[in-house]
């Protein structure tokens, strides 16, 4: 782990692609960010900015999104892998990691294989161990990409979506949602502390009331695991709440490294 308090910002590489990586260094905790499925590390600056120079950030694009480049390979474990070949790059033993939407169910399973070297996770809105319904359905997922397919163009540069085919986009939200539906056994198996973060109200591709029965079942698994709590609801939606309540975030990872300090946890 590296002293240097200069931010770092490179390419690393990780099987056929390369990963754009920023590392804010210092000596503080160090906490790495997962994004949502098809954004970019832009989005936690607010969440950065709000917990200041006491913590060592790291984030990164995840394959084909924001300034990563393109990959044969998407797939989940394949974002799982690169969980590795950051920390690894950046000399990074022990993080702490915060995962929003698609990042959640990332870090949640990097830690499950790696729980001695975890510290703790924040879950931003994800990791819920909702399968397929009778609203979600392969066939919705196909539906509704093709009808975004057209704009793909426009909001690539935007970095809006992935640079990646409507096809990939759509095996990708596939495979997310048989993720999460086995979700539940790796909650239950959890040893490590988690703080969640939980939205309220819809989303795009997604009503408020399917979003809600989705963090429901997130209740069971509280009732089941006393190490997984959730430490706010706020009032944004699953797509705004980045912008709009990361405060509570920011608090949630407070609230996490306190825990850890309480515990004695190295920094990482």
């Amino acid at each position: 782990m590296t002293d240097s308090n200069r931010t770092w910002t490179g390419m690393v590489p990780a099987d056929d692609t390369a990963l754009a990586v920023t590392d804010t260094g210092g000596p503080g905790r160090s906490v790495l960010y997962l994004n949502g499925q098809f954004a970019t590390q832009s989005y936690w600056r607010r969440v950065i900015a709000e917990l200041g120079g006491g913590y060592r950030h790291i984030t990164y694009d995840m394959r084909a999104r924001g300034r990563s480049r393109r990959s044969a390979d998407y797939s989940f474990e394949a974002n799982v892998r690169d969980v590795d070949a950051v920390l690894e790059a950046r000399g990074v033993d022990r993080p702490l990691l915060v995962g929003w939407s698609y990042g959640a169910p990332v870090a949640l399973h990097w830690a499950d294989r790696n729980p001695d070297r975890v510290l703790g996770m924040v879950s931003v809105d994800g990791a819920y161990p909702q399968g397929w319904t009778d609203t979600i359905t392969p066939e919705r997922i196909r539906g509704l990409f093709r009808r975004w397919g057209w704009l793909f163009p426009v909001l690539r540069p935007l970095r809006l979506c992935a640079k990646m085919s409507v096809e990939e986009h759509v095996r990708s939200n596939i495979e997310l949602v048989e993720i999460c539906g086995a979700l539940g056994p790796v909650l239950d198996g959890v040893t490590f502390p988690v703080r969640c973060v939980v939205a309220t109200g819809g989303n795009l591709g997604g009503g408020r009331e399917e979003m809600e029965r989705m963090r429901a079942t997130l209740g069971p698994v509280l009732a089941r695991n006393p190490n997984i709590k959730v430490s706010a609801k706020v009032a944004g939606n699953h797509g705004n709440m980045l912008r709009k309540d990361y405060r509570a975030v920011a608090d949630a990872i407070r609230e996490l490294a306190d825990t850890l300090r309480s515990q004695g946890r190295p920094r990482g």
